[in-house]
């Protein structure tokens, strides 16, 4: 897969959640419930696919060694993430939504809204800090190959990760916290392409070992 098509597929995720950060209402009133709603059920096939910043690189088989054990760790971490962040985006989204949209005049929106937040939550930080664990990983699976190289990426996906388990995509650090995963895995897709060596890999930008898939 030629680079630049490799750095439109990592990076098209984050960037329409930073669009639709901007568009996310602030806080979620009888006002704002159903705009709140739809846009986390449209955003609901979204958030998983900011794992193809990782998948991408590792498309290839593990071998049996630690780089091998580093993608498995990473697969497993991005699947971790894809399903617990959306369960926030189910729960603090789309049912918080729903349910104050239809609450009734005298009820007490906080009552319905923030046993779900907190729900929503617990399983976003899971998530999150899945996608940390997985950003970590990939930079092990991807070092003995291609050196020095994927360590920008990595250091700008490290620091939107640590916003990511807070910000969620709320304006204005969560935007920023998008484009900072789309700056990262543009940087990481750009490092691992073939045909440059470094010091540390293996000279040809390609495992000699490892046979690859498509």
């Amino acid at each position: 897969m030629l680079t630049i098509q490799k750095i439109t597929l990592v990076t098209i995720a984050p960037l329409v959640l930073a669009a639709a950060g901007v568009a996310h209402p602030h806080g979620l009133s009888r006002a704002t419930a159903a705009d709140w709603a739809q846009l986390h059920i449209a955003l609901l096939p979204v958030f998983p696919l900011l794992t193809l910043g990782l998948l991408v690189p590792l498309w290839h088989r593990p071998r049996p060694d630690l780089t091998g054990f580093a993608t498995v760790v990473a697969w497993t971490s991005a699947f971790a993430y894809a399903a617990f962040y959306t369960g926030l985006d189910a729960v603090a989204g789309i049912a918080a939504g729903t349910a104050v949209e239809h609450a009734s005049g005298t009820a007490n929106i906080g009552l319905i809204k923030y046993p779900l937040y907190d729900t929503g939550e617990s399983l976003g930080q899971v998530g999150a800090y899945a996608l940390l664990v997985g950003v970590l990983a990939t930079a092990v699976a991807l070092f003995p190959e291609h050196g020095t190289r994927v360590l920008p990426g990595t250091v700008v996906l490290l620091v939107a990760g640590w916003s990511f388990t807070d910000s969620h995509i709320f304006w204005p650090r969560g935007v920023w916290t998008m484009l900072g995963f789309a700056l990262g895995f543009a940087l990481l897709a750009a490092g691992t392409r073939t045909g440059t060596g470094t010091g540390t890999g293996t000279g040809t930008g390609r495992s000699e070992s490892v046979p690859r898939l498509g």
